[in-house]
């Protein structure tokens, strides 16, 4: 099964990177507030149901994918 994980960080961890984004695109005239940037990983695994796919996926997360202390994971099942 296709997994889709979408890395964030926390909401009370500072983005640097987003707020220069949101900078530069209110300097380019967009109205973009509270811009925050991620990275999304996307994998095939095998499971027999998507839950299980969701809890393989979880796994990975925990022991690799993600700062906990600093990160969120958001998992989405695919296929």
């Amino acid at each position: 099964m296709k997994i889709k994980v979408t890395v964030q960080l926390k909401p009370a961890i500072l983005d640097p990177q987003g707020k220069a984004v949101e900078q530069g695109l209110q300097t380019l005239g967009f109205n973009a507030r509270h811009v925050r940037i991620g990275r999304a990983i996307e994998f095939d695994v095998e499971a027999p149901t998507p839950e299980a796919a969701r809890a393989e996926a979880q796994k990975m997360c925990e022991a690799l994918l993600v700062n906990p202390i600093m990160e969120k994971a958001i998992i989405e099942v695919l296929s």
